[in-house]
């Protein structure tokens, strides 16, 4: 972060306007937030618990059954990129969350992995959806120069809902009553109720033009598109998409950062939790409890700092500090079932957090200003696609691994994928321009 802007340069705007300067639109879009996220965190800490230690389904099958969203998103996110273009993502998005509310509601009364599976297959629906459509609804709505700050402050508001419903649901849950793991799936089904309610009636008018003159123009038109070209021989669709070599290398930095990031908070910290450190669900949820408290409370000073400044840089000091975060959760293992154990989990989770504050407003805003208007949708289902890769093969990873009870190697692996975040962002940014690099255009290339 060594990144300090010249005297002569202009102000950094002040996190303090930002309201200010949000559109109308822009506010309704985040008033949802907070309330969709409570339901999220009610259940969020809780799948490998529920599934493992409720519904009996071994440790091994449980990472597989998790890592069906992924793999049906996957499936999904070729199309659903096009139809984000033709259709606008607004319309996508009421999909989306149709889908995840059904997939809730199902899991609620899932007893056996296969009833698991089709209730995850439901949420995979949503997910391959939600995310593409929602980041296109953001860059729709919200103008470039702020986005990186209304990615953060969404952040923020989605960790203080999923901390408060995690701290809620870590006072509720219990094994000994398997009753509690079905009350807070049905709640998250019916949070999903605010933001389909939000999206049907004031935002109705957000998010649906498509200008499909400009997109015939190029060819972007085809939703089936994936090769071929405009009248001008210039490549279309997802080919266009694939034949960006910038966006290619920051889809290899996605992949890294879900897999030894998002993908091993909800299947591979908790199974290593339980199985290794031996901690309690209890422990569990205060743990998901302080590391959305560290986001809530940093994201907002994380985004004054880190503005105008180059965004690798950014990434790849969350690498250090999920380095950091690994290393503690390792740790535990050497002192199982003990407080120490017990604060050092919290801690290792809050630790997490403060890399996830550099992450959440950064990556994003990378994407979406590298991505053109008329193939947006398709560039944040390839990021999805490439996140939704890691999301299976983590937890996959981390449920064989712990099962075969290896937690050194599963440890190592983490630290050995942070290690190599730092030194592939080192490379990209010597070619990625300023402008999606976040710094001035005539900001000199980093050697």
């Amino acid at each position: 972060m060594d990144d300090v802007p010249s005297p002569t340069a202009p102000p950094r705007p002040r996190l303090a306007d930002f309201w200010h300067d949000l559109p109308r639109d822009g506010r309704l879009l985040l008033s949802t937030v907070a309330v969709d996220a409570l339901g999220t965190g009610l259940v969020l800490p809780f799948a490998v618990v529920y599934l493992h230690d409720v519904r009996h389904i071994p440790l091994g099958t449980v990472g597989t059954v998790i890592a069906v969203p992924a793999i049906v998103a996957l499936l999904l996110l070729g199309p659903v990129g096009s139809i984000i273009d033709r259709v606008g993502p607004r319309r996508v998005q009421l999909v989306a969350l149709t889908a995840q509310a059904t997939g809730s509601a199902l899991l609620a009364w899932a007893h056996t992995p296969g009833e698991a599976a089709i209730a995850f297959s439901f949420i995979g629906v949503g997910q391959a959806a939600f995310w593409p459509a929602s980041q296109s609804l953001v860059a729709a709505i919200i103008p470039s120069p702020i986005r990186q700050r209304y990615f953060g402050v969404n952040f923020t508001l989605l960790n203080a809902g999923i901390g408060l419903g995690g701290l809620c649901a870590g006072l509720v849950v219990s094994t000994r009553h398997p009753w509690s793991f079905s009350a807070v799936y049905l709640a998250d089904a019916a949070s999903f109720l605010v933001p389909l309610s939000v999206l049907a009636v004031p935002l109705r008018h957000a998010g649906n033009a498509v200008d499909h003159a400009s997109a015939a123009a190029t060819g972007a038109d085809d939703p089936g598109s994936t090769e071929g070209g405009g009248p001008d021989g210039t490549p279309s669709g997802y080919l266009a998409v694939l034949r960006d070599p910038v966006f290619r290398s920051v889809l290899v930095i996605t992949f890294f950062s879900a897999f030894v990031g998002y993908a091993q908070m909800e299947a591979g910290w908790t199974a290593y939790a339980r199985v290794v450190a031996e901690a309690s669900t209890r422990v569990i949820g205060f743990a998901f409890a302080a590391n959305t408290a560290v986001i809530v409370l940093l994201q907002l000073v994380v985004l004054q700092r880190i503005e105008g400044r180059r965004r690798t840089r950014a990434l790849m000091l969350m690498s250090a500090i999920w380095a950091v975060a690994w290393t503690i959760m390792g740790v535990t293992g050497l002192v199982p079932g003990t407080l120490v154990a017990s604060v050092l989990l919290v801690v290792s989770l809050g630790v997490f957090g403060l890399g996830e504050t550099l992450l959440s407003p950064v990556g994003a805003a990378v994407t979406n200003d590298l991505a053109p208007d008329h193939l947006r949708g398709r560039y944040n289902a390839v990021n999805s696609a490439v996140f939704q890769v890691a999301a299976i093969v983590g937890p996959i990873a981390a449920g064989h691994l712990l099962g075969w009870r290896l937690p050194v190697v599963f440890v190592g692996m983490l630290l050995l994928g942070c290690a190599v975040m730092v030194l592939l962002l080192r490379r990209i940014e010597r070619v990625i321009p300023a402008h999606a690099n976040g710094v001035p255009e005539h900001e000199p290339v980093a050697r």
